[in-house]
């Protein structure tokens, strides 16, 4: 069973929707002891870092999402889900997130128009293997849409399996070991969110 953690920042119907149309079991659920009990997590999330991170902590469900990530259970983080993987944010001030990746969320230049919102291409990391994990079968004619004004700054670049552009070259998902994430809305994003979130499933059931 999937677990899709509810602590009220996420759209979180629609993605356990794409994951029944897809065949995968999942569960939306907001306690320690559901997410324990799962065989993989999806941390989805719209909204602000701090509040973000509030209110996991406030449901006490930050450090068992951390303990069960670093023992190895398989984690998706979605939009705002992907940021808090990180070790600091500077969305309006400067927050601590869950530190499961190295890297900071910053902002987009004030030359682009913020939010970045729309449809954008994904690129493949060119050292990556196509053909294995969260990016199988994506490739440059692809297109995601995404929400966000903030992005992900990663210390290993490496962990990055697709990037996107926006004035700059940003990660559009990344992977390493158990854990996950994608940055734009994989439920909204058509046959190719299908796809990715069909690969996630693959991998970890």
């Amino acid at each position: 069973m999937i677990a899709i953690i509810d602590y009220g920042a996420g759209n979180l119907k629609s993605v356990q929707h794409a994951l029944t149309t897809l065949g995968f079991e999942s569960e939306i659920v907001s306690s320690k002891e559901k997410i324990i009990e799962s065989d993989a997590l999806i941390l989805p999330g719209v909204g602000a870092f701090r509040d973000a991170m509030h209110q996991l902590k406030s449901m006490d469900l930050a450090e068992t999402i951390k303990n069960q990530a670093e023992n190895g259970k398989p984690i998706l983080g979605i939009c705002l889900g992907l940021q808090l993987f990180y070790e600091t944010s500077y969305e309006n001030g400067t927050w601590e997130g869950l530190g499961l990746l190295e890297g900071e969320i910053v902002r987009f230049r004030d030359d682009v128009k913020v939010p970045h919102m729309g449809w954008n291409t994904l690129i493949p990391h060119s050292d990556v293997n196509p053909e294995k994990g969260l990016a199988e079968g994506v490739s440059e004619t692809d297109y995601a849409y995404f929400v966000h004004s903030y992005y992900a700054e990663p210390k290993n670049q490496e962990e990055v399996v697709l990037w996107s552009d926006y004035g700059v070259k940003f990660p559009a998902a990344v992977q390493k070991g158990n854990i996950y994430g994608m940055q734009f809305h994989p439920e909204k994003s058509s046959e190719v969110g299908m796809k990715l979130l069909k690969n996630f499933g693959e991998l970890v059931t």
